[in-house]
């Protein structure tokens, strides 16, 4: 595993592609010199003796019951020390997994042409003209949870991503050998700081841990790649120079922090601080980009003059924040447009710091002022116009000021209790002072960051139309009279209440709040179908088929009711919970239950196998995308079910 013994590992390993062979061999070898360096060379013989042990075992050469005896024999500070070295072992196997695939998706999308399952190849199999259409109501929806086992440490996460970036350098044919020599004496740098970083925490993971640990895919990859899917589209969509046929069409969700159900640790100061983070993580993010663009942004008003609109918003800008703008402009003189790129990089940065003189009010207003200087620079300067600076306005109407809608979720039977109690008119209890706090954060997060940012709710074992109804009467006990912007999800999971979902949502339609969330949203409703339960209760393949029934019915409910549905579908990430490649899931569903609107888990366990490089982000993405745009389409559609 570890030492130049990988040359004679089993035959499973001899049928790995070349390279991944060689990157498993470069970064197992220099793990051991790590270990050696730092446990002795005893104890590297003790790890290559149980990985020979291991290995002779899948052949039948040894028992089981010999290597327990092996294992058993050790003092628990050497048995610590080993599983530290394969848990290590396998962050680099992976790691060198992760680049092998990599490494294939760009030859495929420089030597194939059109990659399939892309959105070039969605394109191509539809046309242009129909895609553009089915984008205008394109919604990929992914929405982050949160999962104990892979709630790994951030630090761990960071080390293995050094790790990652400097093969990448080492692997760069185009280095000299003392370039290549630096490169490895880095990587063994930088795997000795990952063999020395504790794995795991002093402290109990509490879900505020959970959170910055999903913070890392966003500032590593999500905020990123997200303007590379859009312009993937708008690329295959037309070739020209000029505004972008593509609309952004991702919006991610988050469990992470909101979801209670049966997490007696997530409560609502949790909820609170779960949206400020995300918060700070996204303003950062946004204020980093405004800043890099304005200073980049150099175009001289000689050759890219303002627009009067510009200008007069620039005088204005004089006016309210005098010092400001004339140090700016003293930085930037006759540089108009990274003088207002500037001045908005200092403006999202009071947001942040919530300074009021100088703050948006909201993304509304940011994307206002973004395309006043797109608008002036599409006159004279077209590509500056739809080029970086495009990147960051799909980012703020992706991400706005939230960065994910935090999503709250508890179960039905929480809320008959706490309503038993209400109306009883006695003293309520903690739990029940902690459901009507819940409710009242939401209504405190819209006010900060807008609806958008939190109007979901979903009921787990929801069984009927009073269960819905519950949280409804619920608001009215913490608010009183003012209205909250709230769609309650039902979450249907047993195999019995997928059969009798249909006639919940009829129940559904009688309820004032629903009746007139459907008249705010267009007649758009969304429910929720659980994998895990629905496969434990009748095992995978019944529990697919009666999934597949339940949708075919539910989309006939909703074209019969005039109903938008959109169906959120809880898949985990191990196959027997739901999981798999989630584009062949989205082709998997029953015809007509799509309709450009896909919506799905992401699991703890995957999070970082989908979200940690920008390369797998991206490629998953547009697989996604391009799954959703086929199924949307009649003729696909029936070619699929067929």
């Amino acid at each position: 595993m570890i030492d130049q013994g990988l040359e004679h590992r089993s035959a499973a390993v001899t049928e790995m592609p070349d390279e991944l062979r060689r990157d498993v061999r470069l970064l197992g070898s220099l793990l051991g010199e790590v270990i050696a360096e730092q446990g002795g060379e005893d104890l590297l013989a003790d790890v290559e003796r149980l990985r020979k042990a291991v290995i002779a075992a899948r052949r039948g050469e040894v028992s089981g019951d010999e290597i327990v005896e092996m294992v058993s024999g050790w003092e628990i500070d050497r048995a610590v020390e080993i599983a530290r070295a394969f848990t290590c072992y396998f962050h680099l196997a992976n790691l060198a997994e992760e680049h092998y695939r990599i490494r294939s998706l760009r030859r495929r999308d420089t030597e194939d042409g059109v990659q399939r399952e892309s959105l070039a190849h969605a394109v191509q199999e539809l046309g242009a003209e129909r895609v553009a259409e089915l984008v205008r109501d394109l919604e990929l929806h992914p929405v982050l949870t949160a999962h104990p086992t892979e709630a790994r440490r951030r630090a761990v996460a960071t080390a293995i991503q050094r790790v990652s970036h400097q093969l990448t350098e080492y692997d760069a044919p185009e280095r000299g050998a003392s370039e290549r020599a630096e490169s490895r004496r880095r990587l063994l740098e930088e795997i000795d700081l990952l063999w020395r970083t504790a794995q795991l925490r002093n402290t109990r993971l509490d879900p505020l841990d959970e959170v910055r640990t999903a913070m890392a895919a966003f500032d590593e990859t999500l905020f990123r790649v997200v303007p590379q899917v859009y312009r993937s589209l708008d690329a295959a969509l037309h070739d020209s120079v000029g505004e972008p046929l593509a609309r952004p069409f991702i919006r991610f969700g988050s469990w992470i922090g909101g979801d209670r159900d049966g997490n007696p640790n997530v409560t609502a100061k949790v909820t609170r601080e779960a949206i400020q983070i995300q918060a700070e993580h996204v303003l950062t993010a946004l204020e980093n980009a405004c800043l890099r663009i304005g200073r980049t942004l150099t175009a001289s008003a000689q050759f890219a003059p303002a627009s009067p609109e510009l200008r007069a918003a620039l005088a204005a800008a004089v006016d309210h924040h005098p010092d400001l703008v004339s140090e700016l402009a003293t930085r930037s003189p006759r540089e108009p447009h990274r003088q207002w790129l500037l001045f908005v990089a200092a403006r999202v940065a009071a947001t942040r710091s919530r300074d009021l003189d100088l703050a948006y009010r909201g993304p509304a207003e940011l994307l206002a002022d973004l395309r006043l200087a797109q608008d002036s620079l599409a006159k004279t300067a077209v590509r500056q116009a739809y080029g970086e600076l495009q990147h960051l306005i799909w980012q703020v109407e992706t991400f706005g000021f939230h960065l994910a809608e935090l999503e709250v979720r508890q179960h039905s039977q929480v809320h008959a209790a706490a309503l038993e109690e209400i109306r009883a008119g006695g003293e309520l209890s903690e739990r029940t002072e902690e459901v009507l706090a819940t409710i009242r954060v939401i209504a405190w997060i819209q006010d900060r960051f807008g609806v958008e940012a939190c109007s979901r709710y979903v009921v787990s074992f929801t069984r009927s139309a009073d269960d819905v109804a519950a949280v409804h009467e619920l608001v009215s006990h913490a608010l009183g009279a003012r209205p909250l912007a709230l769609d309650v999800v039902p979450l249907f999971e047993s195999g019995e209440d997928l059969v009798n979902s249909p006639r919940v949502l009829t129940g559904m339609l009688d309820i004032p709040q629903v009746q007139q969330r459907l008249a705010d949203t267009g007649r758009r409703m969304e429910i929720m179908l659980g994998y895990s339960d629905s496969a434990k209760e009748l095992g995978p393949a019944a529990a697919t088929l009666r999934l597949y029934e339940a949708q075919e019915q539910l989309t006939a409910w909703a074209a019969a009711h005039d109903v938008k549905l959109r169906m959120f579908h809880g898949r985990g990430g191990a196959l027997g919970r739901g999981g798999g490649p989630a584009n062949r899931a989205v082709l998997a569903q029953a015809p007509g239950s799509v309709a450009g609107r896909f919506k799905v888990t992401e699991q703890g366990e995957v999070i970082f196998a989908r979200y940690a490089h920008m390369a797998i982000a991206r490629r998953h993405l547009e697989q996604v995308a391009n799954a959703v745009l086929l199924a949307s389409s009649p003729a696909v559609g029936a070619r699929t079910a067929a």
